[in-house]
């Protein structure tokens, strides 16, 4: 039996995500944006929510903690760098440990940058990675508390994931994010090609989220700060100057 994911929208733009296994019938929350909406989605597929995956401090993705924990006695796992900041916390982890989700087994890998302790879930078997706000379709997120150096070295680890991992990134942002890539790397074909694809789909009220790493690896400019062309064009001697160069750009855009 393979693990059952399903995404849905919380709050105003952020993803919330359960990950089920039919034959524990355990259920992970991961990240609790808002701890109604996850509990209706959870009673709606039949599932009861057994673990709490936080990714990272801010409230968007912890803020429900305490009431799904209040509502179905949940273990909650968050990073040990801010579990300080995060309520309801019963367990923490970091890079290098592991979770098990029935037989199913999550490692734990830094994702800083977004913020200093951000972390993120990566399910081999499954081939599918919870990455919080580290990166997104043909994004990444705001460099709140890290270094470029941090956050270069964690979309590193999400670049060395195998190709046909799926990525669950915490936001609807790809539109703007599109229209960001298209002026970092006008000349990009496939970059192109997706940009009209996540177009279309957002025309017609359907979510980009999930996505896959090959696509990203292709098309998005945060991954590929590495590409003599896009230093070239943003002046970055190197990956993490570009990166920085990039994503400093973004924040103006």
């Amino acid at each position: 039996m393979t693990l059952q994911l399903h995404t849905f929208p919380a709050l105003t733009d952020n993803y919330g995500f359960l990950l089920h296994d039919p034959a524990s019938e355990e259920t992970a929350c991961i990240d609790t944006p808002d701890g109604a909406e996850c509990l209706r989605q959870a009673e709606a597929k039949g599932w009861r929510i057994t673990q709490v995956w936080n990714t990272h401090w801010h409230a968007d993705h912890t803020q429900g903690n305490l009431a799904v924990k209040s509502a179905t006695g949940c273990t909650v796992i968050a990073p040990a760098e801010e579990a300080h900041r995060i309520e309801g916390v019963d367990r923490t982890v970091g890079p290098g440990n592991t979770l098990l989700l029935g037989e199913w087994q999550a490692e734990v890998f830094a994702a800083g940058g977004h913020t200093l302790g951000h972390i993120a879930y990566h399910l081999p078997a499954a081939t599918i990675a919870f990455v919080g706000d580290c990166l997104f379709a043909l994004g990444c997120g705001r460099m709140f508390e890290g270094t470029p150096d941090q956050f270069w070295a964690s979309l590193q680890r999400i670049a060395a994931l195998p190709q046909d991992t799926t990525i669950c990134g915490a936001h609807e942002y790809s539109a703007g994010n599109a229209r960001f890539a298209l002026h970092a790397d006008p000349d990009n074909l496939a970059l192109q090609d997706y940009a009209r694809e996540i177009t279309a789909k957002r025309a017609a009220g359907e979510p980009t989220v999930p996505f896959r790493l090959e696509r990203e690896l292709a098309t998005n400019p945060f991954l590929r700060a590495d590409q003599p062309a896009l230093q070239a064009r943003w002046g970055g001697g190197d990956a993490v100057a570009t990166f920085a160069a990039l994503r400093a750009a973004k924040d103006a855009y």
